[in-house]
């Protein structure tokens, strides 16, 4: 979802914005991560806390040298019945943090895994991510940057159970041990969790704690079932989408047809006599736009009330872009000279005895998550409370409390879980946020004095943005007759998705967009030349799963693939050679997958073949082996074989469940109608029914296996995705004979 960020690499202006969009109150402390005066005081009257109800609790006993985030009693609540919740600093939107932040604590924490529960947080500042100080799921880093965190979370809850069972039985600490939510006496003496709770939660924190060697983990590299498994499955989740509230009002808007246009001409009149519609406002949206924003009693009706609206719309001196047009564009600057992320020397390329001369195209692509966006505003007297499921719990508060003239503390955020989101919940702009607060402060001036939940359709979603970037790469390379590349000359063209955001001064060096360029080159040592082009145009662009790497890796694999083919070399020998002893974690990836799939040792079927690609993401490397046919025309994937090194597995079960999501995500973009285009600046695609994404009949034999080690986690939820299309492609190349340059397919005649 998003780039591979440095937190070291933030400058300060930018970490202290970052900072204030936590939440923080700066009349309180110069700390971004303590809280707000005024939500501890409210905390100070709660009665009946068990251990961990609140951070603020836990500020006020907690050594100082303890920030928000390393305090359990933010994160860890245990309830009389033993029952023990841990709170969640991510949005869950499929990717499984529900469960293995939690294994992470319980296992410190010696908590009997069945009695474990989980819920997610909210904007609180003890929620940010601890390594970059900023609310956020994505990058693949929520088990990666709160792994140490949430042991040490566990570990220090656990030593204060054993300091109040010490008290109570008056003996040294360090005398007792614990198990399965229990404290244990050498004499037999046994204490439950829940009978300690809450003398616990009155006792210092302490600042520091041993954690446990990896050879004693019980719960940690077990595959376990997902926490939020059986709600999901029997209907009864609550997602955003599902937020009710008394009073509520269902909004949906009329956006233009072309990115920034506004309203020329509203009658309204027949949208107004539908029965339950209470409302019709013109509202801003984002990127200079305006739309009419209708308000009713629910959402069928605010939808027929939309749907009666005559609107006619002034799209002057809004850039009208056109798929075909663009192409032509995007060929020409390919050619031109431009900023360099590598420049290796290109002169052996005169004088490669053999060439490649390649085009690749990669259409714009819509996130389409199964719950489309949504956010439910209530305005209170000093402040504001929101229901929304947001990667960005900070940013979207602090752009709620600017398009509502309220300081960010006043935002209250309740972090929803999602439906997916795929970096589409991740809005530099906060636009969906920003939409919904400009709606409900429009009914409010109105005299409209209730809730609003703004939701967006499928054809809203699919229709208004953001998008995986349009690229286009074309690469000349030289090369031996051993497979030795002499010299790679490479051009990249598409928007940048960082810049004239908060991200741009990090994000974009010498021109360049780090977003777009990450998965070049890299592990293989060619000698490369690397020239990119960012044109500006009026299609709004995000991160996509994977974000650079789903191209980049396409355009890497393919190529290696097919040097690997014109020299009569083994695409896994080729690989392998090319790694050297640099990349072992590479290696170690490629070679199980390799042998578990039975590649180079079983004989496939008639009509198929083997396809085999690698690429590192988010510091997880994943290597396929798939085994395709084609069929009247069609590529068909039948079997893909994955090998994983994430370094520790904390639920292997998840990461299994990640790798499959990720792959089907790769596999959608290669199946044809899966492409967002546009003609006179309007998309042309609205719903599933032209916007192609796997089905289950798609779906092939899948089998991963994960590469033992005991090193901290990386990434898992996007580093699945971009393998699959390429190793997919080199499939179908050595089916045809010729390579396969564009995703989704377009297999030569």
């Amino acid at each position: 979802m998003l780039h591979q960020i440095d937190p070291t690499q933030l400058p300060r202006a930018l970490q202290n914005m970052l900072a204030r969009s936590a939440g923080a109150d700066s009349t309180d402390s110069a700390d971004p991560a303590a809280p707000p005066r005024r939500t501890f005081l409210k905390m100070l009257g709660v009665s009946g806390l068990a251990l961990g109800a609140f951070p603020h609790l836990a500020s006020a006993q907690a050594p100082a040298a303890l920030k928000a985030t390393e305090q359990p009693l933010a994160f860890v609540q245990i309830a009389p019945n033993g029952i023990v919740t841990v709170t969640v600093n991510r949005l869950e939107f499929g990717q499984g943090v529900q469960t293995a932040l939690p294994m992470i604590l319980a296992e410190e924490l010696d908590a009997d895994w069945k009695l474990v529960r989980s819920q997610l947080g909210s904007n609180d500042p003890a929620y940010v991510d601890p390594m970059f100080g900023m609310h956020l799921t994505g990058g693949s880093n929520s088990v990666k940057n709160s792994f140490t965190q949430y042991r040490e979370l566990g570990a220090r809850a656990r030593a204060m159970l054993l300091a109040a069972a010490a008290q109570r039985w008056n003996v040294d600490a360090a005398t007792l041990s614990t198990r399965a939510g229990m404290v244990l006496a050498p004499d037999g003496r046994t204490l439950a969790y829940g009978e300690l709770a809450e003398a616990a939660a009155a006792l210092p924190v302490p600042p520091s704690v041993k954690l446990k060697d990896a050879k004693d983990f019980r719960i940690i590299g077990q595959p376990t079932g997902r926490l939020d498994a059986g709600a999901k499955s029997s209907g009864r989740q609550h997602f955003g989408i599902d937020t009710r509230l008394p009073g509520q009002l269902t909004a949906v808007v009329a956006r233009p047809p072309v990115f920034g246009a506004r309203v020329a001409t509203l009658d309204d009149s027949a949208a107004r006599a539908v029965k339950g519609v209470r409302a019709v406002l013109r509202v801003p949206l984002d990127r200079g736009a305006e739309g009419v924003a209708v308000l009713a009693d629910g959402y069928w009706a605010a939808k027929q009330g939309r749907d009666a609206l005559k609107l006619e719309w002034n799209t002057e001196g809004v850039q009208k872009v056109d798929s075909e047009q663009q192409l032509r564009q995007y060929r020409e600057l390919a050619a031109q000279p431009g900023p360099r992320k590598f420049d290796a020397d290109m002169a052996p390329l005169a004088g490669a005895p053999l060439k490649i001369d390649a085009e690749f195209v990669f259409p714009y692509l819509a996130h389409a998550p199964m719950e489309p966006l949504n956010c439910t505003v209530k305005l209170e007297q000093g402040g504001v409370q929101l229901w929304v499921g947001t990667q960005f719990h900070g940013v979207d508060s602090a752009a709620a409390a600017r398009v509502l003239g309220i300081k960010p503390e006043q935002v209250t955020l309740h972090v929803e879980m999602a439906g997916g989101g795929f970096g589409r919940r991740a809005s530099i702009g906060s636009d969906f946020v920003v939409e919904a607060c400009e709606i409900a402060k429009a009914a409010r001036a109105t005299g409209v004095d209730a809730p609003v939940r703004t939701v967006w359709s499928r054809e809203d979603d699919i229709r208004g943005g953001y998008y995986r970037p349009m690229h286009l790469h074309r690469a000349r390379i030289g090369f031996d007759a051993q497979g030795k590349v002499l010299a790679w000359d490479h051009a990249l063209v598409g928007q940048s998705i960082t810049t004239g955001s908060v991200f741009e001064a990090f994000q974009i060096k010498d021109g360049i967009d780090g977003t777009a360029t990450e998965g070049m080159r890299d592990p293989y040592p060619f000698p490369m030349r690397l020239t990119v082009h960012h044109p500006k145009l009026n299609v709004p662009v995000l991160w996509w799963r994977s974000v650079g790497s789903n191209h980049t890796a396409f355009v890497m694999e393919t190529l290696v693939d097919e040097i690997a083919r014109a020299t009569r070399q083994d695409p896994v020998a080729y690989r392998m050679k090319l790694f050297g002893d640099k990349y072992a974690r590479h290696r170690a990836a490629l070679q199980l997958a390799v042998d578990k799939s039975g590649y180079g040792k079983r004989r496939l079927p008639a009509g198929r073949a083997w396809g085999v690609a690698v690429h590192e993401s988010f510091s997880t490397v994943v290597a396929y082996v798939v085994e395709a046919s084609i069929k009247g025309g069609q590529p068909t994937l039948h079997q893909v074989t994955a090998g994983v090194h994430c370094n520790l597995a904390v639920n292997p079960r998840s990461i299994e469940a990640q790798v499959q999501g990720a792959a089907v995500m790769g596999l959608s973009m290669c199946l044809p109608g899966a492409a967002i285009t546009l003609k006179d600046g309007v998309v042309e695609q609205s719903n599933f029914g032209d916007f192609t994404v796997a089905r289950m009949t798609n779906m092939p034999g899948f089998a991963v296996h994960i590469v033992p080690s005991a090193e901290p986690p990386t990434g898992i939820g996007e580093p699945g995705l971009p393998p699959l299309a390429p190793a997919f492609a080199n499939a179908v190349a050595r089916l045809t004979g010729k390579p396969v340059r564009n995703v989704p397919f377009d297999l030569p005649a």
